[in-house]
């Protein structure tokens, strides 16, 4: 199935910087009708609306923050495209003392946050004729890099999440992405210690359209992405993407 988001109506998570800020700005010159820059301090989304004018919708929301999804969702009942980008970057290794700490600070935006957002917004797509919903994981939520283990581990939880979306959603007519991008130049990116490797947040927003385009449930939008996902493409088409009846 594709699917074309010009004249679509989108909702972007951590609409304001990096990733997020790339993500309103090319859906914007690509057509789109209008787009939700979705915060946590709406006034930090003044910059896309001085840019854009009425096309950028600022809307609040915080992950950690359930209400905040469940109004946002009453707000933006026109949403035709939810793309959740945001999400939380902490280092710590396992045997660290602040691991468990970590892991519960990241699994409550980058997990439960995930899942706020699919039920608050899975009726909206429905309603509004299926749409997408579209998941920022990461190449960690397939590889575990030992000293952001934590971090690694949410993103695996998340991409489980986001495989169990694509069935789930997929019987209401709704497209689920699961986008897992190496370095990308963004503030998380520079807390990793990777800011000379990292590549322009444009191509996750490009890999995007073409995943919509193609059909395409994972995306893999950078060279280190590109190359890890070409390691795991065979196991991804005969097993992740094919539907297995449970016990």
């Amino acid at each position: 199935m594709t699917y074309d988001i010009a004249n679509k109506i989108i909702l972007v998570t951590g609409a304001n910087r990096g990733i997020g800020k790339a993500l309103v700005e090319f859906f914007v010159e690509q057509g789109a009708a209008k787009v939700y820059a979705a915060v946590r301090k709406v006034e930090s989304a003044a910059p896309l609306v001085e840019k854009y004018g009425e096309k950028v919708v600022p809307i609040h929301i915080d992950l950690a923050d359930p209400q905040s999804i469940a109004a946002a969702a009453q707000t933006a009942t026109d949403v035709e495209v939810v793309v959740n980008n945001a999400g939380v970057f902490q280092e710590a290794g396992l045997l660290d003392e602040n691991a468990i700490a970590t892991l519960d600070f990241q699994m409550n935006i980058n997990v439960y946050g995930l899942i706020g957002m699919a039920q608050s917004f899975a009726p909206i797509l429905k309603a509004n004729g299926g749409g997408v919903f579209v998941q920022l994981n990461s190449v960690v939520s397939i590889k575990t890099f030992l000293n952001s283990a934590t971090y690694c581990a949410s993103k695996a939880a998340a991409y489980s999440i986001t495989q169990a979306l694509r069935e789930l959603l997929g019987k209401q007519g709704t497209i689920v992405l699961s986008v897992h991008p190496g370095p990308i130049a963004s503030d998380m990116s520079d807390a990793a210690g990777m800011t000379e490797i990292a590549e322009p947040p444009i191509l996750v927003a490009e890999g995007i359209i073409a995943a919509l385009q193609a059909g395409e449930f994972h995306v893999f939008p950078d060279s280190t992405a590109k190359q890890i996902g070409s390691a795991y493409e065979s196991f991804a088409k005969s097993i992740i993407e094919v539907s297995m009846v449970e016990d």
